[in-house]
């Protein structure tokens, strides 16, 4: 059976991977799904509102400028999200933001959103794994053991590193961000151009 399995494909063992990952998620508690929903949720209504939002054109050059200023912005995160989605990796964002809301939760409430968060993005073969090495994974899940405030600390500093120096090189020369900087121009032409057309029919009344 061993040998079997040896012989198959490359392309058949990963998709065997992501079912297996798929069927974990659904076998979780329901609380700790019924959780996550509910924070999913919050992000996406949050997500929504900075995605209506047009950024200025000063704002995109800030997001050029450095990778740090991007992630401050709400609006930016959101670009840069559509970005990882589209590489299919937009479970380290997710992660990141999920550490941030962890913080600051009430101490009540974070030995069980520590263990949630760990069971979704940090544990071997988690539903949404992010990329760790193994030190910094072990060292994660004794954390959340303790469920500190920082528990999660090594990890969303890793990922963000990995986003930095990864994803986000791409996603400067991506079609996302040159959309976002050519609506952006659209939007400010249009703005100015209905302010001089304003002080033309004021000046001429």
């Amino acid at each position: 059976m061993c040998k079997g399995l040896a012989t198959l494909p490359a392309t058949c063992l990963k998709s065997a991977k992501d079912i297996k990952h798929k069927i974990s998620f659904l076998l979780q508690k329901p609380e700790s799904q019924a959780a996550d929903q509910k924070q999913t949720k919050v992000n996406t209504t949050a997500a929504a509102a900075a995605a209506k939002r047009v950024p200025t054109a000063a704002e995109v050059e800030k997001w050029k400028e450095s990778f740090s200023h991007m992630m401050s912005s709400e609006t930016g995160r959101t670009v840069f999200t559509s970005f990882l989605k589209s590489e299919f990796s937009e479970e380290n964002m997710d992660f990141w933001v999920a550490c941030e809301d962890y913080k600051k939760i009430s101490p009540s409430k974070r030995a069980s959103r520590a263990k949630q968060i760990y069971q979704q993005y940090v544990e071997a073969d988690a539903p949404r794994e992010v990329n760790l090495d193994a030190v910094t994974r072990e060292e994660t899940k004794q954390n959340v053991e303790n469920a500190c405030p920082s528990c999660f600390s090594e990890a969303q500093r890793m990922i963000y590193t990995l986003m930095e120096k990864d994803s986000y090189r791409r996603f400067l020369n991506s079609k996302v961000l040159q959309n976002v900087c050519q609506h952006t121009a659209a939007q400010e032409k249009k703005t100015c151009d209905y302010a001089e057309n304003r002080q033309e029919l004021t000046g001429g009344a």
